[in-house]
């Protein structure tokens, strides 16, 4: 089979890779439980880093395998193959009353990848990430074997499955619990942040609003270092259901790398922050307020054609304050700012996933043009402070950590490495384990 260029969202690099994309569940059996090269699942390739990357290997893309295996609507439970995007399952859920109970930033991910990241978002505090909400999985190992994974069945499997990057074999299906709602809008609101501690202020202050994140300017520096805006939002409890619509705007634009400096950046943050109603309060569907990147298509292409990387990690509460001013210190003193800098904290509750990366603390994400050797002498920086403080990397967004920094922030990680399916590989396990298998 001849090899193909593939790519993370970040778009650091273009591996060669032996790729299927299967259109039947019995189809991706048959690549899953022949031998050849390591092998690695795919679904829309949303994962910034290399997790998603399995270079001069196999990957199996499953986008094809998106198939409602069924639906509960009285008891707001579904079963769908995991190649399934959040985008076509809300198109056939909220018009019924039902969302999904944990959404990342993008609805373009598919509930394989959202439970093999066992990603997060806005409402971590009283939801947790989204393995919390998953009941069952369906699991094929490379010898052929079909198992059922729950927290009552083949539970050490389950546990290395919900956040195990994908290398305990294929996730054929998954069963979750949805969440009922009365609308699909939700009342927002919006806060001006004059600091890190007004963000910890504010963000104690909003304990009754389920959903809540903060943009923050990096560039920013003395007095004004974590200024930005808050969001906070609830669900409203009157109102249509109306689905959310195609993008409108088409593909952004490949930006030269000149065009992305610290002048056009802090240029950019000052409009963001004092644009009109920029704070304030609203109603407001789903989409914009859960989805705002993709409004545009591929954005990823406006940090031009060498790509970008991004730090997110998570530190826990009694270092967060001093962990994020040294993380924002550290960023705005190399000028290396980003468009997209969120802060938020994370709450208690765990979905049992071994390389979760929720923790209770303060979560920080930047994204940073590859500008080269000094971008990653920054990232490495970040993460040092992160680490230092007893905190961890997100692996679905990582590009550069360490060996020692991943195994000190998932002590636990050698439970997946026994688990892991023999025949399943990614760049990202053989950087941080020097497993070659």
């Amino acid at each position: 089979m001849p090899m193909t260029p593939m790519t993370a969202w970040g778009r650091l690099a273009r591996p060669l890779h032996e790729v299927t994309r299967p259109p039947f569940l019995d189809v991706a059996a048959g690549t899953v439980t022949t031998p050849g090269a390591p092998l690695l699942a795919r679904g829309l390739g949303r994962s910034y880093g290399d997790v998603c990357l399995n270079a001069n290997g196999r990957l199996l893309v499953t986008d094809r395998l998106d198939r409602l295996q069924w639906i509960d609507l009285q008891a707001g439970r579904v079963r769908a193959e995991a190649g399934l995007s959040l985008d076509r399952l809300l198109r056939t859920i909220v018009p019924r009353g039902w969302f999904v109970p944990v959404t990342p930033g993008t609805k373009l991910v598919t509930l394989g990848g959202a439970v093999a990241n066992d990603v997060h978002g806005k409402n971590h505090e009283t939801a947790g990430s989204f393995g919390a909400h998953v009941e069952k999985l369906g699991l094929l190992r490379s010898t052929g074997e079909r198992l059922t994974l729950s927290r009552d069945e083949n539970a050490e499997l389950f546990a290395a499955t919900v956040g195990g990057l994908g290398l305990t074999g294929f996730i054929e299906w998954v069963e979750m619990r949805l969440v009922p709602i009365a609308a699909a809008r939700l009342h927002t609101e919006s806060l001006a942040i004059r600091d890190v501690d007004d963000f910890f202020r504010i963000a104690q202050d909003s304990r009754d609003w389920p959903f809540t994140v903060a943009w923050v300017d990096c560039l920013a520096k003395g007095h004004d270092l974590g200024r930005g805006l808050f969001m906070r939002g609830r669900w409203a409890e009157t109102g249509g259901l109306e689905v959310h619509k195609s993008p409108r705007l088409g593909f952004a634009p490949e930006l030269p790398g000149f065009v992305l400096n610290s002048v056009t950046m802090r240029a950019f943050n000052a409009l963001y922050r004092r644009r009109p109603y920029a704070v304030g309060a609203c109603t407001q569907h789903y989409d914009p307020f859960f989805y705002p990147l993709d409004a545009l298509p591929s954005w990823n292409r406006l940090y031009g054609k060498r790509g970008f990387y991004q730090h997110q990690s998570v530190v826990p509460m009694p270092a967060a304050r001093d962990t994020v001013v040294r993380l924002l210190e550290a960023t705005a003193a190399e000028g290396q700012g980003s468009f997209l800098a969120v802060l938020k904290l994370l709450g208690e509750t765990r979905s049992g996933g071994v390389l979760s990366f929720p923790m209770p603390g303060a979560t920080l994400a930047l994204d940073f043009p590859d500008k080269g050797e000094p971008t990653r002498r920054l990232l490495l920086r970040l993460a040092e402070i992160a680490t230092t403080a007893g905190g961890r990397i997100y692996p679905a967004k990582d590009a550069v950590m360490m060996p020692e920094m991943f195994k000190a922030g998932y002590p636990d990680w050698r439970k997946v490495a026994a688990l892991r399916d023999p025949a399943f590989g990614s760049d990202f396990w053989r950087r941080v384990t020097g497993d070659a298998r």
